[in-house]
């Protein structure tokens, strides 16, 4: 099959490699699935798991990629609640071969059923963003209905999933970004806009909630924000700046089927939008990594478009 590899931590995007690779076999629990689109996050050849396996031990070349939606073409011994010929989308593991591959193994419990009005490309920019907005706002942040949230990075993949659900569960949304993003931020359901390039951070006033994407300063800033008993969630490593009366969490992502289905039906029933920036093809798809445009929202490889 088809992969794309990667061997050098130091030399990110430029080192990757289109190459044939065996074709998966099932372990115990596992699916193979025949991936027609994955998703890609730039920042995964940072990521530790991209590189070593959970004892710490070299695992190149590995293969990138984690969200995919797809066919299900076998299942492993033990495989239950997944069947064959089945369409699906999900999370693929941290330190296993992932999604840039015409087929990938993978613990059947990351994937969901895929309903047949959702397409492939749309499916596959889902994983990470929705499932990192839902378990931001509701399992770590606790969302109420009437809270105030301040959600950075409001034109991205993650935050105008953040957006959307924020508001459709009764917050009011404060949107950051960079100037250019203003009309994208509200598009999406923000209620206010905030340019980060500017200083109306400080100005926002009290909040709730803060769903950080960005770090550094403007997480520190934003922590002054938090009123008495909210809460600061990050997805960029450890918090750095606590708020003083409240709580500060930092996560990562995990596949969750039900959350899934939540996703999906809402992308079915118009409440959610997806933001899908770059498509392009698994035979280009090395090339797009390495330009040097912006590329704004979800980048999606259509394996087999």
């Amino acid at each position: 099959m088809k992969a794309i590899v990667v061997t050098d931590e130091a030399a990110g995007t430029a080192g990757m490699t289109l190459t044939e690779r065996p074709e998966p076999s099932p372990a115990i629990n596992d699916v193979v699935v025949q991936v027609h689109a994955s998703g890609f996050v730039p920042t995964e050849l940072e990521w530790p798991s991209t590189w070593v396996d959970r004892a710490g031990r070299d695992r190149t070349p590995s293969v990138p990629g984690h969200e995919l939606a797809g066919v299900v073409t076998s299942l492993g011994y033990g495989t239950t609640g997944l069947s064959v010929g089945q369409r699906v989308f999900g999370l693929a593991d941290w330190h296993r071969d992932g999604t840039l591959a015409q087929y990938v193994a993978m613990e059947s419990r990351n994937l969901a059923g895929l309903p047949g009005d959702v397409d492939f490309t749309e499916a596959a920019s889902l994983p990470i963003s929705g499932l990192t907005a839902w378990q931001g706002l509701f399992d770590h942040g606790r969302l109420r209905a009437g809270q105030r949230v301040l959600a950075h990075g409001a034109a991205g993949a993650v935050g105008t999933m953040v957006t959307q659900l924020a508001r459709e569960f009764g917050a009011y949304v404060i949107g950051t970004g960079r100037a250019a993003d203003r009309q994208k931020v509200l598009e999406f359901g923000a209620h206010e806009f905030v340019d980060l390039g500017g200083e109306g951070l400080d100005e926002v006033g009290e909040v709730d909630l803060v769903f950080d994407v960005v770090g550094g300063d403007v997480q520190k800033r934003s922590a002054r924000l938090i009123g008495p008993g909210g809460t600061l969630v990050s997805v960029v490593g450890p918090v750095e700046a606590r708020p003083a009366n409240g709580l500060a969490i930092d996560f990562v992502v995990e596949a969750d089927r039900a959350q899934l289905g939540e996703i999906v039906q809402r992308v079915r029933d118009g409440r959610l939008r997806t933001n899908i920036g770059t498509v392009t093809t698994l035979d280009n798809a090395v090339s797009t990594f390495n330009s040097t445009d912006r590329h704004k929202g979800k980048m999606i490889v259509d394996i087999r478009p």
